[in-house]
């Protein structure tokens, strides 16, 4: 990787540096669904309404610099998928392509055991490649395909359901 990368858990004050990266990826049509970038404020419920020693937020700096972010969602909400979480990974621009969000992926996956996940879940765009290997490369498999779910500037999308058991 050829960086130093030192990951903590995600504290408020890194949701401006969180939501800035995050709306870097909205114009490429290729990570999210948003269309439009997100504001601090809108992302805040997101932020605070977790359980945090099950489904944290980690944050990856080089130095000083955030470099990116991992979280792990909740699936579907309901009881009997307690297990089961969906991941989000976003690099800074700049940082794509280093090997960080494959370190954070490794990481998440090694962790889940002691945040009760048995079965981690991602969901990209099937134009998205770039994330598909990646996750490929780390031992999940597409285990569902949505075609056509989403539209993006009046582009029918498909989205690839990847997932791993760890």
């Amino acid at each position: 990787m050829g960086i130093e990368i030192r990951v903590t858990t995600a504290e408020e004050h890194h949701l401006p540096a969180i939501v800035a990266i995050y709306n870097s990826t909205v114009a490429s049509r290729m990570v999210t669904a948003d269309t439009e970038p997100v504001t601090v404020e809108s992302r805040l419920p997101w932020f605070r309404n977790r359980d945090w020693s099950t489904r944290p937020i980690w944050v990856a700096h080089n130095g000083t610099e955030m470099v990116g972010w991992l979280s792990f969602q909740p699936y579907y909400g309901r009881p009997a998928y307690h297990a089961t979480a969906e991941l989000s990974i976003y690099i800074a621009d700049q940082y794509r392509g280093t090997g960080i969000g494959g370190f954070l992926l490794d990481r998440a996956i090694h962790a889940c055991g002691d945040f009760g996940i048995k079965t981690l879940l991602g969901f990209v765009f099937g134009h998205n490649k770039p994330s598909l290997r990646l996750l490929n490369k780390h031992g999940f498999q597409q285990w569902g395909l949505l075609p056509g779910a989403c539209e993006l500037d009046g582009v029918e999308r498909d989205v690839v359901i990847l997932g791993r058991k760890v």
